[in-house]
């Protein structure tokens, strides 16, 4: 009886190890954006957390105030990255059946 639970269980693993694979492949080719500022910085990244665009309103573009611009774009790379990790725990989660599996990810 212990043994035919041990095979179910290795193919559930199995085919969560393969669901995740899969996904992390989708993952590469989706993309979040974020928006800060009021909407005048825009970034794009995809999931494997590579910047694709960004989009900068020339009115924020000071040469007296480069801080600023500098907040922003690191104010959207945070906020694009949070959003990565929140769609992959989400796509996760799909895999698991939301069970918490730490280390998996």
């Amino acid at each position: 009886m212990f043994g035919g639970n041990m095979q179910g269980m290795m193919k559930k693993v199995q085919k969560m190890q393969k669901d995740m694979k899969k996904m992390q492949e989708e993952l590469k080719t989706r993309t979040v954006e974020a928006t800060v500022g009021g909407g005048t910085l825009t970034l794009v990244m995809n999931g494997e957390k590579s910047v694709e665009s960004v989009s900068i309103d020339p009115s924020v573009i000071d040469p007296e105030d480069k801080e600023m611009l500098e907040d922003l774009i690191v104010a959207a790379v945070n906020e694009a990255s949070k959003k990565v990790d929140d769609l992959m725990a989400q796509e996760m989660s799909k895999i698991t059946g939301g069970m918490n599996l730490p280390g998996l990810f």
